[in-house]
């Protein structure tokens, strides 16, 4: 097969045992897959799955533990050696079939049938780094049956000001010594490029908000070539409003076996445990001072890269309160939304003009 060279050295990086490591101790990753699927054991039961972008093999395992019939299991890296020693290891070569391949290069005559499920764990950073969901598309529009189920099946990204103490507060007292110069310096490269780290709850400023919301059994690529979003948040309290944190949530099928009552959720946001990709920060340059109430406006870009698709830029641009409008019911302290807020009382109150 053809490889560019970003998947060629993507596909590579996925050979480093520390990366399989670093996921299969995720116990909140592992955890939801595991029980999205076995809640779904009656959907799965008897059925045919791919697994797309198996890595080690675990969630191809999980399938056959709650009866899948036949799993095809593709990956691209040479992990896809371990997954097969790791089918072998828990007797399951004759129900799992390894492929090293990308999923965009499996043949008809490879999988010569259609699928039931489709299983991945596409997520990148922020969701979206990496750009494997790609591949998860052509997968379903290629192999899946038009009834068949995807793991997850719906994926939300999230975003809300926050304070950033590890780039701003920690550095200006280090053992009694001031270190503004290399706070600064450390500002200046988060600010090109993101950090990933794990952010207290209490860092988070605002009510977090929608950044978009991706249905995986009608999304596009193009559609994912480029969102944008604008924020017009409320800060809580009195704080240093210092970046802006995104985290992301998947959501798995609606189980339809007796006593579950809603789907398995994966969070990776702040007030959930750690996962391995903890949440993004874009810094600013400069710390601001906020009151509760504050307006925070704000608009973010996330641009496939042209160079490689399988990054994206994040973009974000600061708003003046003052120009940007404002939504209904919006909580700041300014002037005009707190007469808005009253006016829209008043009328609810039936107090309006001609009410009766």
């Amino acid at each position: 097969m053809e490889v560019d060279e970003p998947s060629l050295s993507y596909f590579k990086s996925y050979e480093d045992l520390e990366v399989h490591k670093l996921m299969l101790n995720d116990d909140p990753r592992n955890a939801a897959y595991h029980d999205a699927i076995f809640n779904n054991k009656e959907e799965i039961e008897g059925k045919v799955v791919l697994d797309v972008g198996a890595g080690s093999g675990i969630l191809s395992v999980f399938c056959v533990q709650a009866g899948a019939r036949k799993v095809y299991a593709v990956e691209a890296s040479g992990i896809c050696k371990l997954a097969m020693e790791i089918v072998k290891e828990n007797h399951m070569e004759n129900v799992i079939q390894v492929f090293h391949s990308r999923v965009e290069d499996i043949t008809e005559a490879q999988i010569p049938e259609k699928v039931d499920v489709i299983v991945s764990e596409w997520m990148g950073f922020y969701l979206l780094h990496e750009g494997m969901l790609d591949s998860v598309i052509v997968a379903r529009d290629r192999f899946l049956k038009p009834d068949g189920l995807i793991f997850p099946e719906t994926a939300s990204i999230y975003a809300s000001p926050c304070s950033v103490p590890s780039v701003y507060q920690h550095w200006e007292n280090v053992q009694g010594v001031r270190m503004e110069s290399f706070s600064r310096l450390l500002r200046e490269q988060a600010y090109k490029k993101p950090l990933t780290e794990s952010v207290p709850p209490d860092c988070i400023l605002s009510e977090p908000e929608v950044v978009t919301w991706i249905d995986l059994r009608e999304v596009t690529s193009v559609d994912l070539n480029e969102i944008k979003f604008r924020h017009v948040a409320v800060s809580t309290r009195v704080a240093s409003y210092e970046g802006i944190c995104l985290w992301f949530t998947c959501t798995f099928p609606f189980p339809k076996g007796p006593g579950n009552s809603e789907p398995v959720t994966l969070s990776t946001e702040p007030e959930e445990p750690d996962t391995h990709w903890k949440q993004t920060l874009i810094v600013l340059p400069n710390s601001l001072k906020v009151e509760a109430g504050s307006p925070i406006c704000y608009d973010l870009l996330l641009k496939r890269s042209e160079e490689n698709p399988r990054r994206y830029t994040l973009e974000l641009t600061m708003l003046d309160p003052e120009e940007v409008e404002h939504p209904e019911f919006c909580g700041c302290f300014m002037t005009k939304c707190i007469l808005v807020n009253a006016m829209i009382e008043k009328y609810e109150r039936g107090e309006g003009d001609g009410a009766e």
